[in-house]
């Protein structure tokens, strides 16, 4: 009895802790989607669409700023379609769209126009923070397979013959725009300040260190338990 009982405290400690790990590694549900009418590297005067998926159940979306990738200039970004009354504005290393915020729990829908994607290019990482009326910000910029990762369009191979944009690309510069609830979050996507807090909030190492100790600690309380009882009947 002594030993089944053993075995079902195990059973269930294993349990709570693998429920423990599962939720504290598992990523972002939300995220932002992209795709191309023409994913292809060297295409000209592509429509790529992107898709905000609102996180927050209380405050809508006010605005989404995005990094461009090396080869897409600021100047050769246009807006195709948004939402009603939004707009964009090219800043020093990408754009933002904003305009009246959208309700909560409604994605933010867009699409722009590029007038050329960089002929040698494999895939397109677009950094992207997306403001609520509250304030809070999204923050999709890290690498593929984290908490928080950036929408990358993967391209074709440049058709023959296809040449490099002309159009230099604007170094990576905060901006000095102020973000307002009802405006563009013009914030810069790179400071030290938000890749540590980036950092911090995608890192699940210290909770799964924390449930390995906190099983192994059961684990050895459950032996000695069992190993005295037994001695005790053993007497």
């Amino acid at each position: 009895m002594q030993i089944r009982r053993l075995v079902g405290t195990l059973t269930a400690t294993v349990a709570v802790s693998a429920a423990v790990l599962a939720l504290t590694a598992a990523p972002a549900s939300a995220h932002v989607a992209v795709k191309a009418d023409k994913a292809q590297a060297g295409a000209t005067d592509v429509t790529i669409t992107f898709s905000a998926e609102a996180e927050s159940s209380k405050a809508g979306i006010a605005s989404v700023k995005v990094a461009l990738p090396a080869g897409i200039a600021p100047a050769d970004v246009s807006l195709a379609s948004g939402p009603s009354g939004w707009a964009l504005a090219a800043d020093a290393d990408g754009f933002t769209v904003s305009g009246p915020a959208l309700a909560a729990k409604k994605d933010a829908e867009y699409a722009v126009k590029v007038a050329k994607l960089p002929a040698d290019a494999t895939e397109l990482a677009f950094k992207t923070l997306v403001t609520y009326t509250d304030g809070k910000v999204d923050r999709w910029i890290d690498a593929a397979g984290t908490d928080n990762p950036a929408p990358v369009l993967k391209l074709a191979a440049a058709a023959p013959g296809a040449q490099a944009p002309t159009s230099a690309v604007s170094s990576v510069a905060p901006t000095s725009e102020a973000a307002t609830p009802t405006t563009a979050a013009a914030a810069p996507i790179t400071t030290a300040a938000d890749a540590a807090n980036d950092e911090a909030d995608s890192s699940a190492t210290p909770w799964i260190v924390l449930a390995v100790v906190v099983v192994v600690g059961l684990l050895a309380v459950l032996f000695f338990r069992w190993r005295r009882g037994r001695n005790q009947g053993g007497a």
